[in-house]
């Protein structure tokens, strides 16, 4: 049985969960609010980071580096072309490269921030750190987005999938990322047609409809959230 603590809107654990359904492995989610600061989740894992994941009475496999070498390891190898991990070394070095820049440099960039101020603000306590967004925060991070965006521009214009010739685990990472800051309205699609037109694919997977069905009590999602076709 497995296990997987997340939260609706972290790229990191979005990025578990899209790695899981394309597997088909059934799991039990568990959200959690890292600001709360959950003894029990600590125990689990005292770096407070999500996605962690627990199979039977074993140790919480934690972060999403972690996850997805396991998936790969108990899963993937198993899976013949659905392998979210290529068989060539350089192309499964370039999908974690690519992992690594959308759940690492994009988040601290990026992601961190708006999702911070926009969303989590919103249920946290004033001493939790709740309250108003910061506005110098937010123009700050969309300022940071236009080079992500045009670097997921070219890599979408310029190979089949992220990573190259298949898809992998370097489109689960970019479209984890890019769909908790489209929740948001933070992604301008429509300058980028390369990247809109992989994102639609992305969207149009079995694997992304419950991350399409998310909502958050009190803040819905753009209209054309969960269009498959914006």
């Amino acid at each position: 049985m497995l296990t997987l603590h997340h939260h609706p809107i972290s790229a990191a654990a979005r990025f578990a969960r899209l790695a899981l359904s394309e597997y088909d492995v059934e799991f039990t989610p568990i959200e959690q609010r890292l600001w709360e600061r959950d003894p029990a989740f600590l125990t689990m894992n005292p770096l407070g980071t999500l996605p962690v994941l627990v199979e039977d009475a074993r140790p919480a496999i934690c972060g999403y580096g972690p996850v997805s070498e396991y998936l790969d390891e108990t899963r993937g190898t198993m899976a013949r072309e659905r392998r979210l991990m290529p068989e060539d070394p350089f192309d499964r070095a370039e999908a974690r490269r690519l992992v690594d820049w959308y759940l690492g440099k994009l988040e601290t960039d990026v992601t961190r921030y708006l999702v911070r101020e926009r969303v989590e603000k919103l249920f946290m306590t004033h001493e939790q750190g709740g309250g108003s967004p910061d506005a110098g925060t937010i123009r700050a991070a969309r300022a940071n987005i236009t080079y992500h965006m045009q670097y997921s521009e070219w890599l979408a214009g310029t190979r089949s999938w992220m990573g190259g010739d298949q898809m992998s685990v370097a489109d689960l990472a970019a479209a984890a990322a890019l769909s908790c800051l489209d929740y948001i309205g933070e992604v301008p699609f429509d300058d980028y047609p390369n990247l809109k037109d992989w994102y639609s694919r992305m969207k149009s997977r079995p694997s992304f409809r419950p991350l399409l069905a998310d909502r958050l009590r009190g803040l819905q999602p753009v209209p054309h959230y969960a269009d498959l076709d914006f």
